[in-house]
């Protein structure tokens, strides 16, 4: 399996702007540009894109990791928050918190806490990511 998006970007790194499209057509010349990205500029960024993917990725892991144990929660609310930080002259993702709450009623924590730990590990887009990843979780009845 592939998949394929792809930015255009016209001018210089503070006044230029750019543009984000997916081949789903999901994103379609969605704009982004400096203001959006070290500002409160309207419009979307690569970290943003990145915390949205993740929170997604890691979501639908959970959701296999209970199937494993023979879990079906009703709800698995996830929130990625991607930190990008200066450094070494530039700039780099160095960590990612996600915020989890799943509703499962009578929830065996201990399960919920395996199946979270494998998933956080296990997830796609935990991989490819070379930041440090910390969640909380919260297991509701």
């Amino acid at each position: 399996m592939k998949r394929k998006a792809s930015a255009v970007w016209a001018g210089g790194l503070q006044d230029g702007k750019g543009s984000i499209s997916t081949e789903s057509g999901t994103l379609k010349e969605t704009q982004y540009s400096f203001s959006t990205r070290f500002e409160n500029g309207v419009g979307t960024n690569p970290e943003e894109l990145i915390a949205a993917a993740h929170a997604g990725c890691f979501s639908m892991a959970l959701s296999a990791e209970f199937g494993k144990a023979n879990i079906k929660p009703e709800r698995i609310a996830t929130t990625a928050t991607v930190t990008l930080d200066k450094a070494d002259g530039g700039f780099a993702i160095t960590a990612v918190h996600l915020d989890v709450a799943v509703k499962i009623p009578g929830g065996d924590k201990a399960a919920f806490d395996t199946a979270t730990a494998a998933a956080k590990a296990g997830c796609p887009v935990s991989k490819v990511l070379n930041a440090t990843i910390t969640m909380d979780a919260k297991l509701e009845a």
